[in-house]
């Protein structure tokens, strides 16, 4: 009879380019054979072992470690910059982001901009956010609502005495910015000693944490969710360990021109940033881990041949003879497929192409 090496070369080549680009892609093959068919051919090539334990797929994605959350904050009054901080400066609530005529603008945390001026009588979204600052900062003595009470106004000339300011009880955007948390300073856009005004970009910023972001074919991305964990490869050769902190939802063109698919970004935080130094804009390699299956027989992918019924089937090679045996296939991973069925065992001897 035939040796299927045909069969098994076109098999290998085609599912090894499956492994490759969705790791997680699996084939199903219902068996038409329950005992297989002995052969008196020769014997395969070489043969390799059928294996039991656990088998996990994972591709690996380009990225850049860097800062994500880019801003830029602009001036709210007219004056000279009488202050402004140093590149890679971290303002935190509180620290004062700039100065304009000796007057301190302070970096406080929320999503609404400051774009009016917060007095007794003032209420609002904006209202309550100031608040919650002042509270997290230890000004209290009023309720954290959408009012700005003259109890409000008591704890704003508090806060006010303690950094050196006017007691004015009231605060607008010449004295904060708002922003969702701690940033960190990219550029200045003036020097100290410029003229600035209200809309003439100030700073350049970021957020404070250093991230990983890359981007994933269209068709991979449905197997990357929040909360996946993957390990950073740095340009010194060592790992990091992180988890997916959001996929995003548009799909986009990537940069390479040769590329025709389509791309989705994800963004990727470390476990512990402050320990991989001064890294930024570095390129990095991403691990994505993916389906895990527990406790299943593998075989090399090379092994499988193809069958007339379009399933699958691997040459169990034992006492000097050989029988094809029908298998239904799972998990493709690592150059490696699950495989059951046919009586298989671990320890059993699968044919192969010579290496």
């Amino acid at each position: 009879m035939k040796r299927p090496t045909m069969r098994r070369t076109v098999v290998a080549a085609v599912l090894a380019i499956v492994a490759v680009v969705g790791g997680s892609t699996a084939f199903t093959a219902l068996s038409s054979s329950d005992d297989g068919s002995s052969r008196d051919g020769g014997l395969p090539p070489a043969t390799e072992s059928v294996r039991r334990g656990d088998l996990s797929d994972s591709a690996q994605a380009d990225g850049t470690i860097g800062y994500e959350g880019k801003r830029k904050i602009n001036g709210a009054a007219a004056g000279t910059l009488t202050w402004a901080p140093k590149g890679g400066s971290v303002i935190k609530r509180n620290n004062r982001l700039f100065a304009v005529d000796g007057r301190s603008v302070r970096l406080m945390y929320g999503s609404e901009p400051m774009y009016r001026t917060l007095k007794e009588g003032v209420e609002g979204d904006d209202v309550r956010q100031f608040e919650q600052n002042l509270a997290e900062l230890g000004y209290t003595g009023f309720t954290v609502d959408e009012e700005f009470t003259d109890l409000t106004a008591d704890a704003v000339k508090r806060w006010q005495k303690a950094n050196g300011d006017k007691e004015t009880g009231t605060v607008g955007p010449e004295n904060i910015v708002f922003a969702s948390g701690a940033v960190r300073v990219e550029s200045t856009a003036l020097s100290v000693g410029d003229m600035t005004a209200p809309g003439r970009p100030l700073l350049n910023t970021t957020g404070s944490e250093r991230v990983v972001t890359m981007k994933v074919d269209v068709a991979e991305s449905s197997s990357v969710k929040e909360g996946d964990k993957v390990s950073v490869t740095l340009p010194d050769g060592k790992s990091a360990p992180g988890k997916v902190r959001s996929v995003g939802t548009s799909a986009e063109k990537g940069e390479d021109p040769s590329e025709d698919s389509a791309k989705i970004s994800v963004t990727v935080a470390l476990d512990e940033p402050d320990k991989i130094g001064a890294l930024d804009q570095a390129p990095v390699t991403v691990e994505l881990k993916g389906e895990t299956r527990k406790d299943v027989l593998t075989v090399p992918i090379e092994a499988l041949l193809a069958l007339p019924d379009k399933g699958f089937a691997v040459e169990v090679v034992r006492g000097g003879e050989s029988r094809e045996v029908p298998v239904d296939t799972g998990l493709f991973a690592r150059g490696r497929v699950e495989v059951s069925g046919g009586g298989l065992r671990a320890g059993m001897k699968v044919g192969v192409p010579a290496i």
